[in-house]
């Protein structure tokens, strides 16, 4: 009887991609699917005004792609260790272009004479399909995981992150301003044919490890996981979704990761809504500034992930997680207490700055503490953690409803709270008992 580890049906030049094209790839397709939900927000004031909302049916509308964008990163993450991330990345993405040319069309049809109080609830679904964008997140986490080996987890998981996170800044930027030249119509329509052509990108270059490509070709898990290992393959997956989140759940340190998470990913995205509202009403900026401090906070927390995963390779990713929220934890404190304009703008790049680095090391812990569910863990801390961004901008605003005017700067206490109690998480995950690895026999973490 022939042994079943020995590969025979797929040989191994016939793997499609490499470990770079799928990372570009990933990247690509989490910048498009970002950039699409932020496409929702900066003309979400032009059916405010002619469709007369009130405040809570504009919150709720504002915050309804980040509901559905985040949840749905539990089970599309999961789904990645069953099938690999091509279709479940695919899946949200055409979802996503589906909202996206439906608000498009409500543009090009009703707005604005008859746009009226009755078309809210297409309004609503079309918002939670354009949140299903952010949701490819923990896809790409996945997928890019299982292509690198363990030791280039920090940079390859922060290079795809600090990237692609990048398309809500540049949205703040360009879309007003495509507005101001084209009309809301055509810069509508010029986004969503980048949308189409980001999708045409991924689908070309978004290919599955070594492993979900040999299972395709009909190799038995055993069979797929020999041959993924002698190509360099050091991470393998669950055999169901389900499985995966149950794992992943188990293991204490994934509960962990979610708070850290919720903290600096999730307090990020709050921050790029509530900034612009900060700036303009406690410092009178003009609207422009207001857009340009907030893309550049954007920007600077995408992009220092990149160098963030690095140093997090190289040092440990608790010690750098731990400098990054004292960055972040001075920062908060700054713009708590002052009530000077360049000290806030201080405050603001050590915030921005602390998050960026901190989401970094986060995600290089999530396949050293859950290495035998990454799918399932990078669902439960992208999608939970992300429910900062919904559950923050209330408390921030509870501030203001107290405090009046100074409830603005106050209400970064919330972030002070945040970093001590994530500073204190992180020493503990540092001091925890460590679990014993079962990817270094990929048979023994298959047969789980």
């Amino acid at each position: 009887m022939s042994d079943p580890l020995q590969p025979r049906a797929t040989p191994r030049a016939a793997l499609r991609g490499s470990p770079n094209h799928a990372l570009f790839g990933a990247t690509i397709g989490f910048f498009i699917g970002f950039g699409a939900v932020s496409l929702f927000g900066p003309t979400a004031h032009s059916f405010v005004r002619v469709m007369h909302l009130s405040p809570e049916q504009v919150g709720f509308l504002v915050a309804i792609p980040m509901l559905t964008g985040s949840l749905l990163r539990i089970p599309f993450g999961a789904w990645v260790d069953t099938t690999g991330g091509k279709l479940p990345f695919l899946i949200l993405l055409v979802l996503s272009v589906i909202g996206i040319g439906g608000l498009y069309y409500m543009l090009l049809t009703l707005y604005p004479t008859h746009l009226g109080q009755q078309h809210y609830p297409l309004l609503l679904l079309f918002g939670a399909l354009g949140g299903c964008g952010i949701a490819t997140f923990s896809v790409g986490i996945g997928q890019v995981s299982y292509w690198f080996p363990k030791r280039n987890q920090g940079w390859a998981l922060a290079a795809y992150a600090g990237f692609g996170n990048t398309s809500p800044g540049l949205v703040a930027l360009i879309l007003p301003l495509l507005i101001v030249f084209i009309g809301l119509w055509g810069a509508y329509l010029v986004s969503l044919g980048i949308v189409v052509a980001g999708i045409a990108a991924y689908l070309v270059l978004g290919h599955n490890a070594p492993f979900f490509q040999l299972r395709h070709e009909g190799l038995s898990r055993e069979g797929a996981a020999a041959e993924a290992a002698a190509c360099g393959q050091e991470l393998f997956p669950q055999a169901s979704a389900l499985r995966a989140l149950r794992e992943a759940a188990a293991e204490w340190r994934t509960w962990a990761l979610v708070l850290l998470y919720f903290t600096t990913f999730g307090g990020f995205l709050a921050l790029t809504a509530w900034f612009p509202i900060y700036w303009q009403s406690f410092f009178r900026t003009t609207h422009w500034t207001a857009v340009i401090l907030t893309a550049g906070f954007s920007l600077l927390s995408s992009l220092i992930r990149v160098p963030g995963g690095a140093w997090a390779d190289r040092f440990g990713g608790e010690a750098v997680a731990a400098l990054a929220l004292l960055v972040l934890l001075a920062g908060a404190l700054i713009m708590t207490l002052s009530g000077s304009f360049a000290l806030s703008v201080s405050g603001e790049l050590l915030v921005g700055a602390g998050m960026g680095v901190t989401n970094a090391a986060v995600f290089r812990l999530v396949p050293n503490y859950v290495p035998h569910a990454v799918g399932g863990a990078a669902g439960w801390v992208g999608g939970l953690g992300a429910l900062g961004g919904f559950a923050v901008p209330p408390l921030l605003g509870h501030f203001v409803g107290t405090m009046g005017a100074a409830g603005y700067a106050r209400g970064f206490l919330v972030y002070v709270v945040l970093a001590v109690a994530s500073l204190a998480l992180t020493g503990v995950l540092r001091l925890g008992p460590r679990r014993a690895d079962p990817t270094m026999n990929p048979k023994a973490a298959l047969s789980r």
